[in-house]
């Protein structure tokens, strides 16, 4: 079967222009894998969900994220329900219905999984339930037990456990500082760092060989004024390796009094770009947006060559980017951007993980729009989030079309990819007088389906490829 698609590239030339770091990467492929998630759909919604991930197989998606919520499915209640063993899946305290089936259907389909073993837990997992607030300094041990349970459960059908989502936001952990007397220092940091070491330690008790990520981290952060602030990633991650603006060791004292270094199989992000391009770096040094891995990538170094974080091998930590998008306009009009620079921007960030090597996956959020829920004046008007491929009605956003079969064009290179299954050859073409069109090259791709052409000279002009699967000889 062939198919052909237009990409209007020479209009994109400028948006493709890619940062110098980000050009300085080899020019080999990297395959990495290719991601969706969609929650509300897979737990909430069990009348749609068949449907679409059968889609998503269709799509050519290789895995597929899952929040494992743990006040969702432990026991919840100020105190601890007698009698409960939080180690024991079995326990008829747990709740597992819901992620049960969500993780039987996407297994089912082929499809690999990424769990996310994440709080806030029941108010008893607290270490101060009298704040009537689940988030507040949560219980490593509790948590250990827990995370236990997940990977005994569900460790036959699922390799991948992510150990908290965002933990640089105060809605996942709190606090995020101690401030006294207009100082603020940093407390989720070590907070998450004990609730990491035990969470990895009871996973990998259950199951050796699973891989264990850390971080999953927000890409921005505000200015330190009171102990809901939301932390920047990379002084985050500086401060869960107990060290000080310049790198140093922090004084064994205090929350550093233990530290240990943190060993983790790679390191999780979401850098969604909110307005700004995959090429367009942050102001903030200390933000970590999808322009902005460079910056991640040398933090984690210096972390990696203090030996305060550890990789596999005592190598350079690799990274999953576990949740990225922008939402649209419509039907955000308060921070959502237009639904054509969507589809650009998602193509170019595919592009942009194909040419670095230490990306590991890509997991867009979301296959559908969330419902607009109007709260507030503002952002919050637009509450929900509309970074789907398709709108809430189910109609496709054009966005749908780029992530499907992703087009790019790079000064002389012209990239993409064909999903799924077998291997095809690609014809680029370009307009060659009124409605014919000229080939220009043929590449073939590779196992992935991507497939990369460097063409020096090439006319700005708006190219298409026609592809063919490549059939066997008998």
């Amino acid at each position: 079967m062939n198919r052909a698609r237009r990409a209007a590239l020479a209009g994109l030339s400028a948006a493709l222009a890619i940062t110098s770091a980000m050009a300085a990467s080899p020019a080999v492929a990297a395959p990495y894998l290719v991601g969706i998630e969609d929650e509300r759909i897979l737990l909430s919604e069990p009348e749609q969900a068949p449907a679409v991930v059968a889609a998503w197989v269709e799509s050519g998606v290789d895995i597929v994220r899952i929040h494992a919520r743990w006040g969702d499915l432990a026991p919840g209640a100020r105190v601890r329900p007698a009698g409960f063993d939080g180690a024991d899946h079995r326990d008829p305290g747990y709740h597992w219905a819901e992620l049960d089936r969500a993780v039987d259907l996407v297994h089912g389909a082929g499809l690999q999984i990424m769990l996310t073993v994440t709080g806030p837990g029941p108010l008893w997992t607290s270490r101060a339930p009298r704040r009537r607030n689940p988030r507040y300094k949560p219980d490593p041990s509790a948590f250990r037990a827990y995370a236990g349970a997940v990977a005994t459960r569900y460790g036959d059908r699922v390799d991948t456990y992510l150990v908290w989502n965002e933990p640089n936001i105060p809605g996942w952990l709190s606090p995020q500082l101690e401030c006294r007397r207009g100082r603020c220092t940093p407390v989720a940091p070590h907070l998450y760092r004990e609730l990491f070491q035990a969470g990895r330690a009871a996973i990998k008790a259950s199951d050796p060989i699973a891989e264990v990520v850390a971080g999953e981290l927000a890409p921005i952060g505000n200015p330190p004024r009171n102990e809901n602030s939301r932390m920047p990633p990379l002084t985050f991650l500086r401060s869960m390796a107990c060290l000080d603006e310049r790198y140093r060791p922090l004084p064994r004292r205090g929350a550093c009094a233990r530290f240990r270094p943190v060993h983790a199989d790679a390191i999780g992000h979401h850098p969604h770009g909110v307005r700004a391009a995959p090429d367009e770096p942050s102001r903030d040094p200390l933000s970590a947006k999808i322009a902005d891995l460079p910056r991640l990538f040398g933090v984690l170094d210096r972390l990696t060559a203090r030996g305060r974080f550890v990789a596999p091998g005592g190598g350079r930590l690799t990274v999953h980017l576990t949740e990225f998008g922008y939402q649209t306009s419509p039907p955000d009009h308060a921070i959502g951007i237009p639904v054509a620079k969507q589809a650009e921007y998602l193509e170019q960030a595919a592009y942009l993980a194909w040419r670095t090597p230490r990306i590991r996956s890509l997991v867009h959020y979301q296959w559908i729009d969330e419902p607009v829920r109007y709260r507030a004046p503002g952002r919050l008007a637009y509450a929900g989030w509309q970074s789907g491929l398709h709108f809430v009605d189910g109609r496709p956003k054009p966005a749908l079309a780029g992530f499907l079969t992703p087009f790019v064009r790079d000064g002389s290179r012209f990239w993409g990819q064909i999903r799924p299954g077998a291997r095809h050859r690609i014809a680029l073409e370009r307009p060659d007088g009124p409605g014919r069109f000229k080939t220009v090259a043929m590449a073939e791709t590779d196992d992935a389906g991507f497939w990369s052409l460097d063409i020096p000279g090439e006319p700005r002009a708006d190219h298409r490829i026609s592809t063919e699967p490549i059939v066997p000889a008998a």
